[in-house]
């Protein structure tokens, strides 16, 4: 085995882990469990593969993602419509955790995705926070929607339900506090974003938590990671719209929000919504376009640890390759 570069595809569930090899077409099953963990990872040092590819399982995958990570196990958590668009691309339309298993490996061997170092604690801890009142804030939405519907005989409860919601709330924004004032880097970040007219505490800590890689991947890069850089869709002669797609959906949501603001209250943001209107552009394409520029604003300013500066020639005056 050892004489082969070895691919191995891991199909993670809440009990069980089904392990698959490739070329060797190998395949067996342990518990997702501990001590099982401990030994599967012990036989991937063993056989030393060249990568390791796991999907992305509602947070099943965490302890052996972190197992592996710690035994410097090449390892990649994959985003599960890829793999399947993958398993459709060769004609594999069954699913079973055997046969998925089998396919996270070819998936490995046929693409192989470069690893990328896992978030630390203090950023899981706050990604963790973030989900939770985001969460929240969905189930307060939910319930002022109800009371306006509901008959008066349930509005006292409903009320009730509210006040301990907006509690909850307050505790997880000083929670929310708490944790990025452990952090001098995280606490020196926030700074940095929230000079930015248009920028508070929800998407810088969102930012913050997110995306840990603000600051250090290109222009190009950081757009395509968070879902606002077009993509040409164009054939033949044919020349189509171009769209923004994938990326990381609560972070976009967040910054289409801090967009809206900056085009009232950020001068640079302002000015080029201004221009691009001007211009005959749809609000909509201006919008998706100002978040763009606003998060290349942020990945400078992140990049470079300054401040906002109210010049747009302050940003863009030391540009670096991306």
């Amino acid at each position: 085995m050892s004489s082969r570069t070895l691919f191995v595809g891991i199909d993670v569930s809440k009990d069980t882990l089904d392990v698959a090899v490739r070329p060797t077409a190998e395949t067996w099953q342990v518990a997702n469990e501990a001590a099982e963990i401990s030994t599967l990872v012990a036989q991937l040092e063993a056989m030393a593969p060249a990568l390791v590819v796991l999907e992305a399982t509602g947070g099943f995958e965490g302890p052996l993602l972190a197992a592996l990570a710690v035994a410097a196990v090449p390892v990649v958590r994959a985003n599960p419509r890829q793999v399947r668009a993958f398993a459709q691309v060769v004609g594999i339309l069954a699913k079973t955790d055997r046969i998925d298993a089998r396919v996270l490996a070819h998936f490995a061997e046929a693409v192989t995705p470069v690893p990328r170092p896992l978030p630390d604690a203090a950023t899981q801890e706050l990604r963790a926070l973030l989900l939770r009142r985001r969460q929240v804030v969905e189930m307060l939405t939910a319930e002022r929607n109800r009371l306006g519907m509901a008959p008066p005989r349930i509005h006292q409860a409903i009320q009730q339900h509210i006040a301990w919601l907006e509690g909850q709330l307050a505790s997880l924004d000083d929670d929310l506090t708490q944790a990025i004032q452990q952090s001098a880097v995280g606490q020196a970040t926030e700074a940095v974003l929230q000079s930015i007219p248009g920028v508070g505490p929800v998407p810088s800590r969102t930012l913050l938590g997110q995306v840990p890689e603000l600051g250090t991947l290109g222009c190009k890069q950081i757009a395509a990671l968070v879902g606002v850089a077009p993509f040409n869709c164009d054939s033949g002669t044919m020349r189509g719209r171009r769209r923004v797609w994938g990326g990381r959906a609560e972070v976009r949501a967040v910054l289409s929000m801090s967009t809206l603001v900056a085009t009232r209250y950020n001068p640079v943001i302002k000015a080029f919504y201004a221009r691009l209107l001007a211009a005959g552009k749809r609000k909509k394409v201006a919008l998706t376009a100002c978040m763009h520029k606003l998060l290349t604003i942020m990945n400078a300013m992140v990049r470079d640890m300054t401040p906002w500066q109210p010049r747009e020639g302050a940003i863009a005056s030391h540009p670096r390759p991306s």
